[in-house]
């Protein structure tokens, strides 16, 4: 069985200079880090609310909410239990699709390093993730440089192996 999922997350770039930007599991020392109760990584937020749809579960929310609760902000373990929940249904993912909205940080310089962290974590070849960005001209907040969007679709496909 084939199945598709849409994650989707955004925050504001925070007012505390010492926050570090996270995206797809990289510090990026050189921008001020996202507004968030979590590290604010929402490309992997985003993956696991994607994940969750595409497997019919509830809302990832409920489960990041929990782990902020318990000061596990983390956003590498919020991806684990997603990861977990697709090897408990059977699913290994084909594919994944980001389509990043924001004016900073440029994506396309560190496109290739996000495509490889995300290919390890997710155990993926690069050639299986597609990113793309844009600042939309800045007709919306993350246009502008307010804060930074993301959508992600997933594909997954039974695991064969399982």
């Amino acid at each position: 069985m084939f199945r598709v999922g849409f994650g989707q997350d955004s925050h504001r770039f925070s007012s505390d200079g010492n926050r570090k930007l996270i995206l797809g599991g990289m510090e990026l020392q050189e921008e001020c880090g996202l507004e968030a109760s979590s590290d604010g990584d929402l490309v992997l937020h985003a993956i696991c609310a994607a994940i969750e749809q595409a497997l019919g579960r509830v809302n990832f929310s409920v489960y990041a909410d929990e782990l902020c609760q318990n000061g596990i902000t983390d956003s590498k373990e919020y991806l684990k239990i997603a990861l977990s929940h697709l090897k408990e249904d059977g699913y290994i993912i084909n594919n994944l699709g980001l389509s990043i909205e924001a004016k900073k940080p440029k994506i396309l310089p560190i496109e290739d390093r996000i495509k490889t962290n995300l290919a390890k974590m997710l155990k993926l070849k690069k050639s299986q993730i597609g990113i793309n960005a844009t600042s939309g001209d800045g007709l919306t907040a993350f246009g502008r440089g307010e804060g930074m969007q993301v959508f992600v679709i997933i594909s997954l496909v039974k695991d064969e192996n399982n």
